[in-house]
């Protein structure tokens, strides 16, 4: 009984035994398997490698991916063809870029500042014997659209064992599309260096607006066109009769060309009273002067006027305004004084010697963007007819605010010019001189008489 129990626990052992070998060498066989490719492909293998980002610099050419929608391959050529015919068959890759993004480049290395240019490239592969090129735009198409993504290219290095990992920006993603070479495509672009006039730069600013821009900002634009159209007769004869201005002859007006000759404010050269000659509601538009109100809210509440923000002439004259009593006369002459001060900012904001004083000044935005059209050409500096044609304005303003007798000193310490160059300005609006306690005093005659050309010499 014994040796039969015995028998049968060494078959058992021996059965455990011959399974537990045969699972080993399952087990041995499918790791040796795991190496070997599945269809075709290598299998997954896990491995160390050492990452290393790289970051983009302005100096380096940050890496370039093209991708073919129409299903060209340029690597479709087999490396026995490519060796037997050269290199003939391998597609040309070209890479164009903006040529200004050098000279700006040069130009911000030299101020210490940073480079800002809308780099402009295209990618042109040539595939060889063929009249069909594949044209990609960093500026146009996909490149134009809202990213949404990050990209990256990542070349792994097997012998080091290292990942390197270059960002790509959305712009650097070109689709290439095919062009046929020679031939003048439909959707060509317009040429980066296109002068747009005056006007035109005004219209595309104002549907800018009135698509992309706030509600404020949307009339504030209805409004400004509308005053350069005369749509609101209404409301300007409403202000004339607020503000005390005197009527004015309106076939004079129209049939005055003086001040375009001569580069002055819309005058009438045969009124009969200086009001009549430079109209007020000419030189400040009726939308403008709720915009005017900041030296009157000071005075309102109560505050000083700080000298630094307002010029010398405005400062000498603020005691003008609490002697008056009348509220709507004391209020055209603070927006008087306020208008002078945005002209004469705006005339430092674009000069040399100027331009730190006006840094912190706010114009309004409807101020600021008549200020644009009426002053700035489609170079963004004052030319000297328009730095002449501000000049004139303020001027006038200072007539108004002087009641017509106006000192030389302080108006031209502002304007940072001399008295005896100022002259020349007062005489070209058809002012006259007159001493009154060794002051020079600048008049306005009526009916007007401007200076005439005078004569060259003969030697």
């Amino acid at each position: 009984m014994e040796a039969e129990l015995d028998s049968q626990t060494h078959e058992s052992s021996r059965t455990v035994t011959k399974k537990s070998k045969k699972r080993k060498r399952e087990k041995e066989k499918m790791e040796e398997d795991s190496h070997l490719p599945i269809n075709g492909q290598p299998s997954q293998q896990s491995v160390n490698a050492k990452i290393e980002v790289i970051y983009d610099r302005t100096d380096r050419t940050p890496p370039i991916v093209g991708y073919f929608p129409s299903g060209y391959n340029p690597t479709s050529i087999s490396l026995q063809e490519e060796s037997q015919e050269s290199n003939l068959l391998t597609p040309s890759v070209k890479l164009y870029r903006n040529a200004q993004r050098v000279k700006i480049d040069k130009s911000s290395n030299e101020k210490n500042e940073k480079w800002k240019s809308s780099e402009r490239l295209e990618l042109v592969v040539r595939p060889s014997g063929s009249n069909v090129e594949f044209v990609g735009k960093s500026y146009k198409g996909e490149a134009t659209a809202a990213q949404l993504c990050t990209h990256a290219l990542g070349v792994f290095d097997k012998e080091t064992g290292s990942l390197k990992i270059m960002p790509i920006a959305g712009n650097k993603i070109f689709r290439l599309e095919p062009k046929i070479r020679g031939l003048d495509n439909a959707d060509k672009e317009p040429s980066v260096n296109v002068e747009l006039s005056q006007e035109q730069k005004a219209l595309r600013q104002r549907e800018l607006t009135i698509r992309y821009g706030s509600k404020k900002s949307v009339n504030q634009a209805k409004k400004m066109q509308a005053l350069k159209q005369g749509d609101d007769p209404e409301s300007r004869e409403l202000l004339g009769k607020e503000i005390g201005i005197a009527p004015v002859n309106k076939l004079a007006l129209e049939s005055t060309n003086s001040h375009v000759a001569l580069n002055i404010p819309p005058c009438n050269s045969s009124a009969n009273t200086p009001q009549e000659a430079y109209p007020l509601h000419k030189i400040i538009l009726s939308g403008e002067w709720d915009f005017l109100q900041d030296i009157y809210e000071i005075l309102k509440s109560g505050t000083t006027i700080e000298t630094n923000a307002f010029p010398t002439f405005v400062c000498n004259r603020v005691h003008k305004l609490q002697e008056i009593e009348d509220e709507a006369e004391k209020k055209t002459l603070s927006s008087i004084f306020s208008y002078i001060t945005h002209l004469i900012k705006f005339k430092d904001l674009h000069s040399l010697d100027g331009a730190s004083s006006a840094k912190k000044h706010r114009f309004p935005s409807i101020i600021r963007m008549r200020f644009m059209e009426m002053f700035v050409p489609e170079a963004r500096k004052l030319p000297l007819e328009k730095i002449n044609l501000l000049i004139s304005y303020v001027l006038v303003l200072s007539l108004y605010a002087d009641k017509f007798r106006s000192n030389l000193a302080d108006i031209a310490m502002d304007l940072r010019m001399s008295p005896v160059t100022l002259r020349a300005h007062f005489e070209n609006l058809g002012c006259k001189f007159v001493r009154e306690n060794k002051l020079l005093i600048a008049t306005l005659p009526v009916p007007l008489q401007f200076p005439k050309p005078r004569p060259k010499r003969r030697r």
